[in-house]
């Protein structure tokens, strides 16, 4: 499994899978629900961990005297910083999906409309496009 897909794993863990009943209407009120609590949870454990991070640097900086000690220090620093800003764009992306579930327009391809499908919203809440359309602009991204 790549890495980033477990990390997003280990993120939104703990939550059960949403069972459809009969007859529901895709994207009903239970749904939209289901998908707002683990939109939300997964948002409040990357807000954790930013928080765990500044306390790490505030606790962690030392002006040490060994050159190569330094700049230890500062790689790390910097791998920790350029995680949390890719965390940063990651919670403006949830919060732009929350905002699409509050408008009722979470669920559809913004390609071409379709269901994008529960399952495929559990394993990837944020996605916005149906696994062809993704398909089809992952190609175009790699053959450019």
């Amino acid at each position: 499994m790549p890495t980033q897909a477990k990390q997003q794993n280990q993120s939104i863990s703990g939550f059960e899978p949403y069972k459809e009943v009969k007859g529901e209407e895709y994207m009903g009120k239970p749904m939209r629900a289901h998908f707002t609590k683990i939109l939300n949870k997964w948002k409040q454990d990357l807000m954790q961990e930013v928080d765990r991070t500044v306390d790490h640097m505030k606790d962690e900086a030392a002006n040490f005297p060994d050159p190569a000690d330094r700049a230890s220090q500062e790689e790390e620093f910097s791998l920790e910083l350029r995680a949390r800003d890719r965390e940063r764009k990651l919670i403006k992306k949830i919060d732009k999906t929350l905002q699409l579930i509050e408008d009722e327009e979470y669920g559809w391809c913004e390609s071409c409309g379709v269901e994008i499908g529960v399952k495929r919203l559990e394993a990837r809440p944020t996605a916005d496009m149906c696994v062809d359309y993704q398909g089809k602009a992952s190609r175009q991204v790699i053959s450019t």
